[in-house]
């Protein structure tokens, strides 16, 4: 049985991609490692059919952070065998690029994000210098990567002439749950970081009769609650926090409208493909999103959003209106988005992954 082991920053719980990438992984008999951090406030581990593993650093963020996580990373992975090794994004990368070359196994890398291009990381140029750096390591080399969109594939291959393949992060094709749809009810799911249009969103409130669920957090989680303070919202925006895989379905079945926004401050944004695109899609829920490259041409083959060119808070209010108030326009949505789910789910996506792996083994046997 071949061991492959994949390193990522996240504390695994929360990370419904790497948690269907492992599951396909050892459901076609791969000996499946996944390395990731423990922080403060991380929940205890789930039981799921590949190994996990967790490291604790003293520092959570920041340079700092990533210094010490690789360093850790670097030394358990040096006491660790695996018949291939696979790093998430360029933060989690060069501990598995390093130990593949020092013993001669194979390397994947799996581009989650167009890293270097990321608005955290745009707006700082001499730390997007020293990602850039790392990313020319990775990309100096490579013979196997995936990454999660059509537009992430056109821009490393413009770079460095290295054409990845597409594993989107599609939702698990499953029966839909009976729910009790709130059309009333917004939801935003995902990291509540900068670049997601959430300020704009909570402004837009002002104008909507409707409720705004958040699930999740990240940087700007707090400033988020003390605008909406300000703003008197908080009898219309709600804060849930982190909400587990298995409870956040709940939510996403229960909504009537999702919420797909970035701005366009950074490249990875303008040409992402989120997963939280395909969670609405899956449960049938019609949604908002941005006027974007991949989310243009999948809405040309399954019209499943009201597409937006800009993050005004006049436009986002307007275009929900549209959607609460024109039940025809929100019926086709919806109708689009459970015939677009029989086509856009991990089931197939899960036989290109298998696919890069398979090349793997029997170029290096």
């Amino acid at each position: 049985m071949k061991r492959i082991i994949l390193t990522v920053t996240t504390d695994l719980v929360f990370d419904q991609r790497m948690c269907r990438i492992c599951t396909t992984l050892s459901d076609n008999g791969y000996d499946v490692v996944l390395i990731g951090r423990r922080k403060k406030s991380s929940p205890e581990l789930t039981l799921e059919s590949y190994t996990q593993k967790r490291l604790t650093c003293f520092f959570e963020k920041g340079p700092q952070f990533y210094i010490e996580y690789n360093i850790r990373l670097f030394i358990y992975l040096l006491f660790k065998r695996a018949d291939i090794y696979c790093g998430i994004d360029l933060d989690a990368v060069l501990p598995p690029l390093w130990k593949s070359k020092l013993f001669g196994k194979p390397f994947v890398f799996d581009a989650h994000e167009y890293f270097t291009g990321m608005e955290e990381i745009v707006d700082r140029p001499q730390i997007q210098r020293i990602w850039k750096w790392i990313e020319r390591r990775v990309f100096s080399k490579l013979k196997y990567g995936y990454t999660v969109s059509e537009g992430y594939v056109d821009l490393f291959k413009s770079e460095y002439n290295v054409e990845l393949k597409v594993v989107r992060n599609a939702t698990v094709l499953k029966d839909l749950l009976r729910s009790e749809t709130r059309k009333t009810t917004i939801l935003y799911q995902g990291a509540v970081n900068v670049g997601r249009g959430l300020e704009s969103l909570i402004m837009a409130m002002h104008k909507i009769e409707a409720e705004l669920i958040i699930c999740g957090k990240g940087d700007v989680y707090e400033d988020l609650i003390s605008l909406a303070d300000k703003e008197n919202l908080g009898h219309k925006v709600k804060f849930m926090g982190f909400v587990e895989p298995e409870r956040l379905v709940q939510f996403t079945q229960n909504a009537g409208i999702g919420i797909t926004l970035f701005d366009a401050k950074g490249r990875s944004n303008k040409y992402s493909m989120a997963n939280r695109f395909f969670d609405y899609m899956h449960a049938g829920v019609p949604q908002l999103a941005m006027n974007y490259p991949e989310y243009k041409n999948f809405n040309a083959r399954f019209e499943v959003a009201k597409l937006i060119d800009d993050l005004e808070p006049f436009t986002i209010t307007s275009s929900i209106n549209h959607l609460l108030k024109d039940d025809n326009y929100y019926s086709r949505l919806k109708e689009n988005a459970l015939k677009a789910r029989e086509v856009f789910n991990w089931q197939n996506e899960a036989k290109t992954l298998l696919s890069v792996y398979s090349q793997v083994e029997e170029e290096n046997s």
